[in-house]
This record gives structure tokens, sequence and C-alpha cells, in this order.
């Protein structure tokens, strides 16, 4: 029923395949998946690739485990979660693709954040903002605080939606960030553009101005592509 696995990104592959067969009709609603070791053995991958791999569609509503009896294909798994192939995600174009819906979001929600913040939120924005500062100092390279900056930013917006599609997304630019953030803190020019972008960005949400946060955050975006093409990433 199924090809050998490829060894890269093995139990996003597998979890791709096993909802290709469900799509077909292989399995059915409600119908059981063979165990583990059937499909490791289909599959030519270790049990864990399969486990990690089930996870996935378990983590998204398309199977079910039922305790003592097996995994479960669910009867609402037709409700389909947005998927990117992580494999195709990491390529220069995908990269940049991927960044510029990162961008519209953002700038979305930094706009409706700039209306609704209070004086809690600016704090909180703030706070996250210095830690950045604090982990550079300590030199790190500051690519989770500055995902947390971000986040800070999209959580004052209200819009728990925001916040979703900002993780799912940010999963697949953390090592290209990495990179950057790397590069930067060799380059004290880069370091400090970054640093000004963010600040803006803080700024104009504090001001209570939706159209500048809007324009900061596109601002970091499209400098944050630019980045990512001197890195050599896209």
């Amino acid at each position: 029923m199924f090809d050998k696995i490829p060894s890269r990104a093995l139990s996003e592959t597998v979890a791709q395949r096993l909802l290709a067969q469900i799509d077909s009709g292989a399995f059915q609603r409600g119908g059981k998946l063979p165990t583990e070791s059937a499909l490791a053995q289909e599959f030519g991958v270790s049990r864990t690739v399969i486990r990690e791999a089930v996870s996935r569609l378990r983590n998204e509503g398309v199977v079910e485990p039922r305790q003592g009896s097996g995994v479960y294909v669910s009867n609402h798994g037709s409700v389909r979660p947005l998927r990117i192939d992580y494999a195709e995600a990491i390529e220069g174009g995908s990269v940049l693709q991927i960044l510029a819906l990162r961008r519209a979001i953002e700038a979305e929600a930094a706009s409706e954040a700039a209306m609704r913040r209070t004086d809690s939120d600016v704090l909180a924005i703030d706070s996250a903002l210095q830690r950045i500062d604090a982990a550079v100092a300590a030199g790190h390279d500051g690519v989770d605080e500055d995902v947390a900056f971000h986040r800070s930013v999209a959580a004052v917006a209200g819009n728990p939606y925001f916040l979703k599609t900002l993780t799912f997304l940010n999963q697949y630019l953390h090592d290209g960030v990495a990179v950057t953030r790397r590069n930067e803190a060799l380059s004290e020019e880069f370091s400090r553009q970054v640093r000004d972008e963010h600040a803006a960005i803080a700024a104009s949400v504090r001001a209570g101005n939706p159209m500048a946060a809007r324009s900061a955050v596109e601002t970091h975006m499209y400098n944050a592509a630019r980045r990512l093409a001197q890195a050599g990433i896209c």
C-alpha cells in the first residue's frame, strides 16, 4: 500500500501519507489504523517515527487513540487543519512566502493591538523587548525572546487566532531567524537595526497609533527578508 519513505522529515512525511490514505478512503471514518509495528514495517521506518506521525495527526483531530484498543480515524476527520510540508517550507522561496504571510498577519495584529492596548499591555510588550536585550547581552542568540516579543504584541490584539497562526508559521521560520540573529550579533549595525525596528513596533503600539504600528511591522518584516537573503537562506 505504501512506498518506502526518504530519510528527511520522516515523521512529517509519514503523517502526510497516512493522511492521504485516509482521504482516499483506504482507512474509513471510525476505522482502526494498523498497529505501530505494521505501519513501521510498511513504511520502512522505526516505531518512534510512526508514533510521532500518529501524534501529529492526533493533535490535528484526524485520529484518536482508544485506550486498550488502538488508534482510530476520527469520525469528524474531514475538517482539515492547515498543513505545510516541512521539507518544502524550508526552501528559500517558500521561506520568503511564509514570511510574507507572517507580515500580513502581524501587521494587522499590531494595528489591532495599538487600538486595544492598556497600560499593563504596554508594560508586557516593553518587558518582552527588554528580554531580547538581556539575552543578547548574555551572549545568547535571542531567538526565543524575539518570538516572544512578537507574540506579546499579537496577544494584545485580543484575537487568539492571530497567536495560533503565528505559532504555526514560526516553526518554519525558527532556523532562519536563528541564522540571521547570529549574523546580526556579528554586526553592530545589523543588531542596532533590529533593535530599532522592534522598538518602533513597541512605540507605535504604546502611542495607540494603528497605522504606525502596521507600518513598523511591515518595515521590520521587509528588512527581515532582506537579512535572510543576505544570510544566503533565500
